[in-house]
């Protein structure tokens, strides 16, 4: 496995990682899964809705409403528990994100249309100090990262399909978030857009 490109201390990129066999088995991994977690745009603690849809893999799932965003075991629509980690996704884990421990969450996000992810940190988890990885598929899209403080200057780079990031050390809790997708620069995803997947040590 090739060294990544370090954007920023501790924001690592992988450009390409996954050739298209592993992304299309992936995303068909994702689908098949949304038949039983199906994808939701989940309310944010204000009462608005995400413009990002959202499912899990594993144990946890990361759901948001009113109440406040917090991990839980089970879909809020369906009752149930989330579908099984993916083999491959717990093998990228143990490649590069810990060896030892596995995750225990993966969060699925669709973007389509004018969807998009505000600067935002990944604080919810119980020990940041297991890194969070980030595996993209489908269309491109304009990621934005800063530092650990919303004031601190941020820079933007393209994630395309079969790149694998990881946030860990200086910029595990860094604020990051997508500006936008390009739209139909990759035509993986079913229906369009682009999924991503984020893989985290949540308790």
């Amino acid at each position: 496995m090739f060294q990544p490109l370090t954007v920023v201390p501790g924001f690592d990129l992988w450009p390409g990682l996954l050739d298209l066999p592993a992304q299309r088995a992936l995303v068909d991994a994702v689908m098949a899964a949304a038949e039983a977690a199906p994808f939701a745009h989940y309310n944010t603690a204000y009462g608005k809705a995400m413009s990002v849809a959202m499912t899990a893999f594993g144990p946890l799932g990361w759901t948001s409403d009113k109440t406040g965003y917090r991990y839980a075991e089970r879909h809020p629509g369906t009752d149930q528990v989330w579908p099984a980690m993916p083999p491959a996704l717990l093998e990228l884990w143990s490649a590069l994100g810990d060896p030892d421990t596995p995750p225990d969450s993966c969060l699925v996000n669709l973007y389509r249309g004018e969807a998009r992810m505000g600067l935002h940190q990944d604080r919810d988890e119980a020990d940041t100090a297991f890194p969070v990885l980030s595996i993209s598929l489908g269309d491109t899209a304009v990621f934005r990262i800063g530092g650990t403080s919303r004031k601190d200057p941020t820079r933007s780079l393209r994630l395309g399909s079969g790149d694998v990031c990881r946030l860990s050390g200086p910029a595990r809790l860094a604020f990051h978030g997508v500006d936008r997708i390009l739209a139909g620069s990759s035509s993986l995803v079913p229906g369009g857009g682009r999924i991503n997947l984020t893989l985290r040590r949540a308790l």
